[in-house]
Formats: C-alpha cells, structure tokens, sequence
C-alpha cells in the first residue's frame, strides 16, 4: 500500500519533446526533489533527449548527479569563498554572481550570473570592468540572467536581456553564451535573431516536466475504513467526531509531504476572500486534504501523520474500501512518492 505517482509516460515525453522544439540547446533542471520524479529518473530523461548539460541546484546534487548523468552539470546556487568543499569532477560548471567569486574559482568553469530585476543575486553593472582581470584565470562557458515570472510593472523580459548584452558588449566581455531563465519561446526567438553570434540556452524545468499535468497523478492506497457514531472519540488527540461518517486511513503523510504547501502570491480579491476561509476554517481544526472521493476533496479528521492521513467521509456517502486508490492533488515540488509507475 503506496502513494503512488503515475505517469503517462508517452503523453510526458511528448510534452518534452515540444517544449525541446520550442527551445533549441535548452538546458533540463533537475533540483530539489527533482519536481516530483526524482534525481534518478530525470537524469535519465536527459540522457535519452540527448542533453549534454543538465542544471542541478546545488553541489550537494551536483556530486548525487554525476552518478547518473555522464555530460555537464551546472550547479545553479552561487559559488561563495567559505562554501564546504564538495569533491566535484572536472565536467561541473560553477555559477559564480560576484568577482570575488571569480577570483575565487581558479581554473574552473564558471557561468558568471548578472543582476536581473528579480534582485536575488548577481554581479552588478558596476562590477563589468573589474571582470577582465577576474576572468583570465577561469574558463568562462557564459553569462546568465535569472528574469522574475510575473511582470506587474510591464518591463519587457527581452528588453532586460537586451539591457544586459549591450552593458557586456560595451565592456568587451566574450559573449558567445547567455544561459537564460523564464522567458517564452518567441522571445528566445527574438534574442538570438538580434544576437546570432551567441547562443541562448534555456535553462527549463517546471515547464519542461511539469507543464502536461494530465500526464501524471498522484494516488493513495486506502489502508484501513472505520464507521464512527457522532460524538464518537478518535485520533491522537481524541476528539469527537462530529457526524456519523467514516474514518479512512490513505497512505500519504507528512513524509510524503501531505499538508505541506509552499506559501502562494495571491492576486485579486477572489483567492484573498478564499486564503482568508480556509485560514478561518484552520484555527477551528477545519482543513481540506488533497485527497479525493467520490467527485470531492475530503477533510482532513485530524492532520496527517507521517506516512498516513486520516479523512472523514461523511454518512451520507459510501465509503471506499481497503485498496481502493484516491486521487490526490499534490504539489510534485514537494512530494516524495513511494513509487512511481509507468503506464
């Protein structure tokens, strides 16, 4: 009994293989949990697409990964004097967002990252003149800029990167790569019609594995159903049930990372008037599962344990059986499968 993440696996590759099109010399990223699949099998997806570079977010995953893909990894997190030292092969490109930093890589590759209007890190216009000395004793594979998803004051992503070329041009830095992050596909078009003597590279992850969402689903196997009496006591903390229904035990816990969410922008008044609901429900020990049955989400009966949640089925619906799977709507970025099944 699991919680299982299914994938159509001919529909997932697909996506990829439209998204490979859309992106000539993309660059896959592979993080975290690796979005839901794991470091493993993503590997292995761009091995068979033929990627000769994949981006990973630390070193910690660079030396995991070098075991599983045999071409170039790029470790997306600035390097920093004073990091751990991580035995790393030669085929690692380091990040690096300040000339210190560069100095501080002698001999390595490096992707030297600019400041973009994300303002989370990179060398500043400033430092442009002091990165010819810096440069000399690194092998340089190229510049990057990390652009912000939303754009509420409606500054051109192209128009940024541009910004930044001419500043490179202008300061006679080599600019015969330029790693790119969260633009769409004409844009990248545009770019390197205006630049055709650099190569653009996309560096795509959510979109790339996660944009087909109807290729993968999560499901829990239900373990254990029992019938409760309003006022009935239950769980860790004995409180009363309610209603007559049933408590259903489904593989999926905190471990998992079932009620675990990542914190949301919320735009309009709309998913505020529904942030606040659901934050007024909380403090009465009102929260919804991702777990689905019969046609609707069910409460949570209490929070989720570590490797199991504990839903209540009201009396008026029929209540699933031992072995029954239920859909569940998790986040991939923060859920760890027991296994994964193609199909």
């Amino acid at each position: 009994m699991a919680l299982t993440l299914y994938v159509d696996t001919a529909r997932w590759r697909a996506h990829q293989q439209t998204v490979i099109q859309q992106f000539p010399g993309i660059v896959p990223v592979c993080k975290g949990n690796g979005y839901g699949f794991g470091h493993e099998r993503l590997a292995e997806e761009a091995a068979r697409m033929g990627s000769d570079v994949l981006a990973v977010g630390t070193t910690y995953e660079a030396a995991r990964m070098k075991d599983f893909f045999s071409g170039d990894l790029l470790v997306l997190t600035p390097f920093r004097r004073g990091e751990e030292p991580v035995p790393l092969p030669d085929r690692v490109i380091r990040s690096v967002s300040s000339v210190d930093g560069v100095y501080g890589l002698v001999n390595a590759r490096v992707v030297i990252e600019v400041m973009s209007s994300m303002k989370r890190h990179g060398i500043t216009e400033q430092d442009l003149p002091k990165l010819h000395a810096a440069i000399e004793n690194v092998r340089l594979e190229g510049f990057a800029i990390h652009l912000p998803l939303d754009r509420t004051d409606g500054l051109d992503a192209v128009e940024e990167v541009i910004a930044w070329m001419d500043r490179l041009r202008a300061a006679r830095l080599p600019l015969h790569t330029m790693f790119v992050s969260h633009l769409k596909a004409e844009e990248l078009a545009r770019l390197q019609q205006q630049f055709p003597q650099t190569r653009f590279r996309a560096r795509i992850g959510t979109r790339l594995w996660l944009g087909d969402h109807d290729s993968t689903e999560y499901r829990g196997s239900v373990l254990d159903v029992t019938r409760v009496a309003k006022g009935d006591r239950f769980g860790y903390r004995q409180q009363k049930s309610a209603s007559d229904g049933h408590l259903v035990v489904v593989a999926g816990g905190t471990s998992h990372g079932v009620g675990l969410e990542a914190p949301k922008a919320l735009h309009g008044m709309m998913p505020r008037a529904k942030g606040v609901a659901r934050a007024g429900l909380a403090t009465v020990n009102r929260n919804l599962s991702p777990f689905v049955w019969a046609g609707k989400q069910r409460w949570f009966a209490e929070p989720p344990h570590m490797q199991v949640s504990i839903l209540f089925v009201p009396g008026d619906v029929q209540a699933p059986q031992v072995g029954d799977e239920l859909v569940a709507h998790l986040r991939h970025t923060t859920t760890q499968f027991d296994r994964l099944f193609d199909r």
